[in-house]
């Protein structure tokens, strides 16, 4: 009881933002982030890293946050209610994210445990690649207490490994540096892991983002089943993702195409761990440059489609607003050529993860592209991130990733 109330004594005296008028709104809505602009004052000085409460103008309670002065995301809540931001609330969080995973992906032994805001974690992202654990900070507040997170980790997890990947353009913002290495136990080499029920080799030391796109794992799957049969073009495989769920769903031939040597070398590894080399092919290539290549013709000459399915999944053309219309000449220019080189009755499955780029936006760019290429399409599959990647509608930077299927009718 002493300690309960010493702590709510502690809680209550702890420096207040206070809110200008109607700032309070987007909280209460559940979005996380409070801006510099959005801000009344600081009722008493806090360093950078801080909790914080959050006050409305009228001095009514909204949360507690995490505070740096140096990021243009003043505040990011962490609780709507007064808590201990120590070890057991974080095992506790991460014990509700995993339960969230394990109600949707119930026999996935790799995925992202935590995704940030979607988790009510901002700043904080979690993946779990079997018995290695990679963590990746993008606030203040949050790497500061690794060392709670680390130790929740080990209590849930027991895991072989913890990896630190945080690489991330915010970390600059917070005015942080990059931050790798083994914070717990060791790796030595990649590490092997399993998407439904395929091999796949994980750089989780060297190799990009965490090591692979988990977001894409329920996407894999679902797109083989519309790539069964004939020749397929994976675009951007990276590690071959799709490329080697289309083979194992029964492919005649995939060629996959990618212009990282390293992730072209990745996939090789895997198919031959799969033992799906024998209708598979890999190339190191610009994908821009190869698709116009492929559909250079001579005046009054035409295209030979001749492809049966087309994957696309490119990295993301745009980090801002600003670059949007770069981003859609982009994306109309690999749709224009990809459709150019499928068989009527062919297949071409397409993604974007943009999140500047929203879904009716990207349809409307391969519209176009269809429109110029004179082809028809019927839509057959609507894609989005998998489960691990939650999606809180009042909080659209967890919504990122979008995708489509379709036939081509003529």
């Amino acid at each position: 009881m002493f300690r309960a109330t010493v702590y709510k004594t502690i809680m209550e005296t702890l420096p207040t933002v206070l809110l200008k008028p109607g700032e309070a709104d987007r909280v209460l809505a559940g979005h996380p982030w409070i801006y510099g602009g959005a801000a009344l004052r600081l009722t008493a000085p806090a360093n950078d890293g801080d909790v914080v409460q959050i006050k409305d103008h009228r001095q009514r309670f909204l949360g507690i946050g995490f505070y740096n002065s140096r990021s243009k995301i003043n505040v990011r809540v962490i609780a709507q209610e007064r808590v201990e931001v120590n070890r057991e609330f974080f095992e506790e969080r991460i014990r509700t994210a995993l339960a969230v995973r394990q109600r949707h992906m119930p026999t996935a032994t790799s995925f992202r445990v935590v995704n940030a805001e979607s988790d009510l974690l901002s700043g904080l992202i979690i993946d779990k690649y079997e018995d290695v654990l990679v963590i990746q900070t993008s606030s203040l507040g949050m790497d500061q207490r690794k060392p709670m997170i680390i130790g929740a980790l080990q209590k849930i997890f027991s895991p072989r490994a913890i990896v630190e990947r945080s690489e991330s353009s915010f970390r600059k913002f917070e005015g942080m540096e990059d931050a790798n290495g083994v914070l717990f136990g060791k790796i030595d080499g990649p590490v092997k892991i399993k998407l439904n029920g395929l091999q796949f080799e994980v750089d989780i030391a060297g190799g990009h983002k965490t090591g692979l796109y988990l977001d894409q794992q329920v996407n894999y799957q679902q797109v083989a089943t519309l790539m069964k049969q004939g020749n397929i073009l994976d675009c951007f495989t990276f590690l071959g993702g799709f490329g080697l769920h289309a083979a194992r769903a029964g492919a005649g031939h995939v060629h996959m195409l990618d212009q990282s040597a390293d992730a072209i070398a990745g996939a090789t590894r895997n198919a031959q761990a799969n033992g799906l080399s024998a209708n598979c092919s890999f190339e190191t290539t610009n994908v821009f440059d190869w698709l116009k290549a492929q559909t250079a013709v001579k005046p009054h000459e035409k295209v030979v489609p001749k492809f049966d399915g087309i994957i696309l999944d490119p990295p993301s053309f745009t980090r801002s607003r600003s670059a949007i219309p770069d981003a859609m000449r982009g994306y109309k220019e690999i749709h224009l050529r990809a459709l150019k080189l499928l068989k009527t009755g062919g297949t071409l499955a397409t993604f974007c993860c943009s999140h500047h780029v929203d879904a009716e936006m990207f349809q409307s760019v391969i519209l176009e592209a269809a429109y110029d290429a004179r082809r028809v399409l019927r839509r057959v599959a609507t894609y989005s991130q998998s489960p691990d990647h939650p999606i809180i509608p009042s909080i659209p930077e967890t919504e990122y990733l979008k995708g489509y299927a379709f036939e081509i009718v003529r």
